[in-house]
């Protein structure tokens, strides 16, 4: 077993007194000041996250684009939009989800979760075969910042003289500050953008937004923010035992590509849909913790995912993984709640009005 690693902006984590958990590998802020209040921030203002954890893995060679192609789920194009794309095992299970930034031919970019790196790699690579290209991971080179908040691109403009227009775009530039990467995307269903830089400019950056008033958010915040907004997150919503159209994730699988890893059990899986995953609203206040079993007539139909008294909506919400057979909204289902059967109604995962298209 490892230490646990720290990203560069540790010391200014600790401080600001933030408390740290170890998540991914990595010790990680939870949350500086309470996790409502910070997630208030990013849905009305601005807030800036570290997110240097997560992982960089470059595709690069003659034939990257089309080894991408063959390893990912969906149909990547090389343009100047990022894209969303499943790594699936051989019986379509998922192993990672991932952003691809296809910077060319030649070079792809796969942004992957802290603690899949080692795995997407080693998968990666058993996979390169007669494909001309190098799987290089990058993830120690690389940190980012993650700037959030209906202010985002207001503050940004004061340091950057270009940023990307439009959700998913992404400007790739190198001068004095050594490679630059930013993105106009994000894991709160608020506009905003995700910086890929060096240490020394990663540092630069967070302290120019903390002086310029930024607030920083930690990754308690980040969790009930991507849930209010209806994402998914690996290692609940979705693992190597749960296939992309029981995640509900069918959007990033392209089964018109010749081939691809898992392709013949993703056909069979979406043709032979056993379990469904969906979110639901208790009929009551409480909240349904990951984990808890839920229930139809009695009958343990699925499992909890994610659950929250979400601090928008003031409801008690959640994802459930379920059979198939009830997974129609307005369903009545009830989820077992300290040997307390709670009820709740089946219903849409759009828990808000996102304000970005990622």
């Amino acid at each position: 077993m490892g230490s646990i690693k720290r990203t560069t902006l540790y010391d200014k984590h600790v401080a600001l007194n933030a408390h740290l958990i170890d998540f991914g590998g990595f010790h990680m802020p939870l949350y500086y000041t309470t996790i409502t209040d910070e997630h208030h921030q990013v849905r009305n203002d601005v807030g800036m996250f570290d997110v240097s954890h997560m992982g960089q893995i470059v595709l690069q060679g003659k034939d990257a684009h089309k080894f991408a192609n063959y390893v990912l789920s969906a149909n990547i194009q090389v343009t100047d939009k990022i894209q969303y794309a499943l790594l699936l095992n051989d019986d379509g299970g998922i192993i990672d989800d991932l952003m691809v930034y296809p910077f060319s031919e030649n070079q792809i970019l796969l942004v992957v979760n802290a603690s899949n790196i080692e795995k997407d790699v080693n998968h990666l690579n058993l996979y390169k075969k007669d494909y001309q290209v190098d799987v290089r991971n990058l993830s120690d080179a690389f940190n980012c910042l993650a700037i959030q908040g209906p202010r985002s691109f207001e503050i940004l403009s004061t340091i950057f003289d270009t940023l990307p227009k439009h959700s998913s775009d992404y400007i790739f530039s190198t001068d004095e500050r050594g490679p630059l990467l930013i993105s106009r995307s994000g894991y709160t269903g608020e506009d905003g953008f995700e910086i890929y830089a060096h240490a020394q400019f990663t540092q630069t950056l967070w302290d120019k937004l903390y002086q310029a008033g930024v607030t920083p958010i930690g990754l308690g915040a980040r969790d009930t923010l991507r849930f209010e907004a209806g994402m998914p997150l690996y290692g609940q919503e979705m693992d190597e035992t749960i296939n992309p159209f029981e995640a509900g994730l069918s959007f990033a699988v392209d089964l018109n590509k010749h081939d691809f890893i898992g392709k013949t059990s993703s056909q069979f899986n979406k043709d032979n849909l056993l379990r469904k995953s969906v979110g639901f609203e208790l009929l009551e206040k409480n909240i349904a913790r990951t984990g808890y079993e839920v229930y139809k007539d009695g009958v343990k139909i699925g499992y909890v995912t994610t659950g929250y008294l979400t601090p928008t909506t003031k409801k008690g919400l959640g994802f459930a993984l379920i059979d198939v057979k009830y997974a129609k909204l307005e369903t009545k289902i009830a989820i077992k709640i300290r040997n307390k059967f709670v009820q709740a109604l089946v219903r849409n995962k759009r828990f808000i009005q996102k304000n970005n298209k990622v």
